[in-house]
Parts: C-alpha cells; structure tokens; sequence
C-alpha cells in the first residue's frame, strides 16, 4: 500500500476464520483502547508476539527458543500503560519469527518456497534472511527445514498481516479524524550484545526526519534523555517498513520507531524480566504522558 496515495483504511477484524488445524492463528494481535481518546499518539508493536501456531510450526527446524530470541520480547508490556492515558495500543501476538508485520508483505525470498510466488520485493532485509516471512531466527539458525508451499504465505499474510495494518491504519485514521493529526509511536527492542558498552540505550529512527517532524523527535529525545538514557538518532536503526509506510508529514501522519536495548529489562539468555523490567516500563509511561501533555497537535495539524 503507498500509503501516500492512498486513504487511511477502517479498521478491518482479523480474517483467521475457518478454524482448524490448517488455520489456527487465532486472534492475530490485540487492541487496548482508551476510555477516552486524549491525544492524537498511537502507540504499535508489531515484534511482541510470543505465540507460536502448530500449524506454522510444522516444518520448522530451529528450537522455540531460537525463534523467541527474534522477538521484541515484552514491549507491549512497556507500553501497556498507553490505553490508561488515553491513547490506544495494538501489539501482535504471533511470533516475527514466522511473520515479520514491520516488512512489506511482498518482501518474500524465493527460495524458500515450492512454487511461484505473485509478487516479491528484493531487498537487503530478503537477502539477509529477514523478510515478510525471515528464514533465519535472531540466533541465525535456519528456521525451516524444507520449502514452503505458496498458501503458506498467502495464509500468514491474510490472515495476519493485512489486518494489522488494516487495523493500525484505522487507528490512524481515527486519531486524524479527531485531532487533525496522527502521530504513531512504532515500539521495539534491540538486542545489546553487538552494541558495543557505550552504545546507545535507545534509537529513535525517523527516517532521518522524513516520517516524523522534527518537533515530536525532540520532544521524546529531550524526555528520554532527562531519564537518564543514552539516545542516538537513525543509527543503527532509521526506521523499517511501518515508519516508512505511515509517516507522512504532509498528510499530518507522523511515525516515530523506538528501539529499546533489552539488556536494560531483560536477561537476553533466558528472556526473564530483569529487576530493570519495572523501571523501564515506569519511564515508557512517563514518555507517553509527555507526549500527550504537549500537545503537539494543536501546533501539527
């Protein structure tokens, strides 16, 4: 979707119906809505799902925890407490491991499937092994052990791709509609090991300001900073697929991507909250309240 030419979507309900043992996605992602909307921020995590269907499952070959180690593993518990200042939240709830919602769904590597596939998107993301549907896991290791069939794409994208952002761009819409505009905070981690000791605590990615203006990066750079957190902009991380697909200035729709070093809430070799859990959660919360006190729409719209 060029989300520059084309209108903002209603939001869709997930299209995971028959049930059965070919389609047991389930509820592919979760929407916590505000009593009352306060602010034209929308917050998303599209890397937090933690559930793995039996049906994606059959011919995989990594471990479980191989494919946990490509999560964004509990930032939408950070970020749990937007609904409570009245701002909507939508997380996914399947693994990225089997399908990555902050790609072009088209972002699909040939190779790994028995048949032609209608249309692909090459990329360096595709070619690294992290497309729409990655072949490696966040260790490396391969994911599958033999070929996809086509309608296993066709599955994964229809039944859990579309509708989150048919959803999130109905979000948008909405915030658009009443405020005049919308500004979305895509939200994830990154892993710290290659990081380096005096890297970053965390990356705001505007696509070196054309998804977001300026105005709304200073704003959560400054708040982040008087926290007391190590913040860079655009590197590594400028902003994937979600920033790039929303964050249209013009349009009054501003994205803005979080990355969050996990090892600052969590111990990355066995994926359980660290004492750090608490307080970074604490400081998520005291980000989205600055960003619903200042206003911002008033001066963006």
């Amino acid at each position: 979707m060029d989300f520059s030419s084309e209108p903002l979507a209603a939001p869709v309900a997930p299209d995971c119906s028959p049930r059965g043992p070919e389609n047991d996605v389930g509820a592919p992602f979760v929407v916590i809505e505000p009593l009352r909307r306060r602010s034209a921020v929308v917050f998303a995590s599209p890397h937090s799902g933690r559930r793995y269907p039996a049906s994606m499952m059959a011919g995989v070959r990594a471990s479980l925890a191989a494919l946990r180690r490509s999560e964004d593993v509990y930032v939408d518990e950070l970020f749990a407490g937007a609904a409570a200042l009245g701002a909507p939240l939508i997380s996914s709830t399947i693994g990225r491991a089997l399908i990555d919602l902050n790609r072009n769904p088209s972002e699909l590597d040939p190779d790994m499937f028995a048949g032609r596939l209608p249309a692909m998107t090459a990329s360096p993301r595709v070619q690294a092994g992290l497309g729409a549907i990655p072949r490696v896991a966040g260790d490396g290791q391969i994911i599958y052990a033999a070929k996809l069939q086509v309608a296993d794409a066709d599955l994964r994208i229809n039944a859990i791709h579309r509708p989150y952002h048919a959803t999130l761009a109905g979000l948008i819409a909405e915030a658009r509609a009443q405020f005049g505009c919308a500004i979305l905070i895509d939200c994830h981690s990154m892993p710290s090991c290659a990081r380096g000791p005096h890297a970053p605590d965390i990356v705001l990615g505007d696509r070196f300001g054309a998804a977001c203006h300026p105005a709304i990066t200073a704003l959560v750079e400054a708040t982040l900073r008087r926290m007391g957190y190590r913040v860079a902009r655009n590197a590594p991380f400028a902003g994937g697929h979600t920033t790039q697909l929303y964050g249209r200035p013009a349009l009054r729709v501003h994205a803005l991507q979080i990355e969050i070093n996990r090892g600052l809430y969590v111990d990355e070799r066995t994926l359980n909250r660290t004492s750090g859990f608490a307080r970074v959660r604490a400081d998520m919360s005291r980000l989205g309240e600055a960003l619903i006190a200042a206003d911002l729409h008033k001066s963006l719209a």
